[in-house]
């Protein structure tokens, strides 16, 4: 029996992995100010879209995931905004979000 292995040269020859020496998991949430600088750009800039997609973010304490899947007609139905929205999380299996 010819066993089909590779040579010793191939074998020791091993990628280092993408995160290695860098930190993994969750990152530490924005502090406050952070939150004011991005809210100040994006008003200094005129990008109403981005700047209510960030409040809608930062209030409503979605996932991106589903803060991109807001539609229009969810906050503003026959085109009148409401005061109050209701907007349900989207239960999805680990990894759907997104994360790659």
């Amino acid at each position: 029996m010819e066993e089909d292995h590779a040579p010793a040269e191939v074998k020791s020859a091993r990628r280092t992995p993408w995160n290695k020496g860098k930190l993994v998991g969750a990152e530490p949430p924005l502090q406050p100010s952070h939150v004011w600088s991005i809210r100040t750009k994006l008003q200094i800039e005129g990008n109403k879209r981005d700047l209510a997609l960030c409040n809608l973010a930062i209030h409503s304490k979605l996932r991106g995931c589903d803060v991109v899947a807001v539609r229009v007609d969810d906050v503003a139905p026959n085109g009148y905004s409401i005061d109050r929205a209701k907007i349900r999380k989207k239960k999805r299996p680990a990894g759907q979000c997104g994360s790659s």
